[in-house]
């Protein structure tokens, strides 16, 4: 039986996903780069990640949602009441439309986040 090669680009992640989850990912996809367009886009643990020094977010098909991952979610009470949680991620049914401007806020959160956090990482030349 031939096996399908693992995806090695999100391009690669989003073709090889089940056909009615790949509008919600590409969507995913434009929403995360607009409000992190400087991030390093790969794959993390087989799945889109986004991230500067540290991972700012990844995503991923699932049976029946697509799931957000953050690190951010503690953040967010108020604005994620509304769908499954765990302790970092996010569960967006394929029933159901994407909150675009959710997800960009928490994108963009976690791309301030980042870039505060990780100024103070950084040595002095010598």
């Amino acid at each position: 039986m031939p096996t399908n090669p693992k995806p090695t680009t999100i391009a690669e992640y989003i073709s090889a996903a089940p056909k009615e989850a790949q509008p919600m990912l590409r969507e995913m996809l434009k929403i995360i780069r607009s409000a992190a367009p400087d991030a390093k886009e790969s794959l993390k643990w087989s799945m889109p990640a986004f991230s500067y020094k540290r991972i700012l977010v990844c995503f991923a098909a699932h049976k029946e949602h697509v799931g957000f991952y953050t690190a951010a979610i503690n953040a967010f009470p108020g604005d994620l009441s509304k769908y499954k949680t765990g302790k970092g991620s996010i569960q967006f049914p394929y029933d159901k439309p994407l909150p675009a401007a959710l997800i960009k806020k928490i994108t963009a959160f976690r791309v301030k986040e980042s870039l505060e956090q990780d100024k103070h990482w950084r040595t002095a030349k010598k």
